[in-house]
């Protein structure tokens, strides 16, 4: 596999940054995972500006257009023989002396992956999945806000007590703030409709504030649909309408079981996507589709 390290593509076996980086001492570095459609990032600008927000607020002196990182990532894809892909970008702090940090850094590492989108049926994914409640909660955030940092070890023990609690394959894990308020799922954020309402966490609750969640909230209020972001309880997504969970992936997820810490389902959305998942499911796909009748311009 070919990446992309500092503008440069080469083998994955090549590439080098040194044990005094920052980002692997002690996770200064934050990252943007995104998909291709047609060649073509989606939603790049937003994806651009929240690295580069997080970057110029630890002080990781680190500034590169979208359209640089398009031509990048065309190139990588290209050099790895895949028409589309699942895009990582890393800006890693860089190399700086052993010890907490005295100024900024200037001179980052600028890691560019990719691999094989995972496929999409939607037969079934529009049978929805499983969404398990764990006993994992959120931390807090590093900041006033969440970055997409280095730091994933919350991500990462949530994961394995999906992994432990015997949920079947493609089951995402939810955890929940220190409160007790409903945050997130591992990699996803969480969405519920109740009478015609669309409810999601607020950002208050700790949560990353997920590009294709901020896009969906657009959708759904360009629908016609009340929005709420606010503070909400297990009790009332077990009287959900309907359940989903966006990430920029596998874009809107429908949730159709809801199972409690022990596995024990609490909630059943009938084996298929509601109504609301189906139609902001199919808006966000005319964007896309849009992508590509650029692309094929």
């Amino acid at each position: 596999m070919k990446v992309g390290l500092n503008g440069s593509v080469m083998e994955a076996n090549e590439a080098v940054i040194s044990v005094y980086d920052h980002g692997f001492l002690y996770g200064m570095g934050l990252f943007e995972t995104f998909r291709t459609y047609g060649g073509r990032p989606y939603l790049l600008d937003r994806h651009v500006k929240r690295l580069q927000s997080g970057c110029e607020q630890l002080g990781i002196h680190y500034s590169e257009e979208a359209d640089s990182i398009k031509e990048r990532v065309s190139e990588l894809l290209a050099a790895n023989g895949l028409k589309d892909g699942y895009v990582r970008l890393t800006v890693s702090a860089g190399e700086a002396e052993l010890g907490l940090p005295s100024h900024d850094y200037e001179k980052p590492n600028v890691l560019l992956l990719v691999k094989e989108l995972p496929p999409i049926h939607d037969a079934v994914h529009m049978r929805g999945r499983e969404l398990r409640l764990l006993h994992t909660r959120r931390n807090t955030p590093e900041g006033d806000i969440r970055f997409k940092s280095l730091h994933y070890m919350n991500n990462i023990i949530a994961k394995r007590e999906l992994i432990t609690s015997g949920a079947s394959a493609g089951t995402e894990g939810l955890m929940l703030s220190g409160e007790g308020w409903l945050a997130e799922g591992i990699v996803s954020n969480l969405f519920f409709a109740k009478a015609g309402i669309v409810y999601t966490p607020s950002i208050a609750t700790g949560i990353l504030p997920g590009i294709t969640r901020g896009r969906v909230i657009e959708l759904a209020k360009e629908a016609g649909y009340k929005v709420e972001e606010g503070l909400f309880n297990w009790p009332q997504l077990q009287e959900a309408d309907e359940i989903w969970m966006t990430n920029s992936i596998s874009e809107l997820i429908p949730v159709t079981v809801l199972n409690d810490e022990l596995g024990q389902c609490v909630w059943n959305g009938g084996g298929e996507a509601g109504s609301i998942t189906r139609q902001l499911l199919s808006l966000y796909r005319s964007e896309t589709i849009a992508e590509l009748k650029i692309t094929d311009k």
